[in-house]
């Protein structure tokens, strides 16, 4: 299993970026294999961890229509900057109901 880790200084977020988010979230989790996804905001900090299969849905992800025109709209108008990471998992345990699945 892999885990996608995106960082942004977010610049402006707006309407067009709430429907944007939301849709994409749900292209990943039901057509591309994303096993889960989280996002956290605070302040101007963005952090998202989606975790993939393998790198092949990663990829195909990335390079999907709808998700190239966000990563544009990402660059023009939503961010000041980003990183992304891909690593992979080599090792989940956990402990109690509560869990993160």
């Amino acid at each position: 299993m892999y885990v996608v880790i995106f960082r942004a200084r977010v610049r402006e977020f707006d309407d067009a970026y709430s429907r944007a988010a939301a849709q994409l979230r749900e292209l990943a989790l039901s057509q591309f294999g994303c096993i889960e996804f989280h996002a956290l905001t605070e302040g101007a900090d963005e952090i998202a961890l989606s975790y993939w299969p393998d790198e092949a849905s990663i990829r195909a992800w990335k390079a999907h229509a709808d998700h190239l025109l966000a990563q544009r709209l990402g660059r023009e108008r939503w961010y000041e900057s980003y990183q992304v990471q891909i690593a992979r998992i080599t090792r989940d345990y956990r402990h109690g109901d509560r869990a993160a699945p």
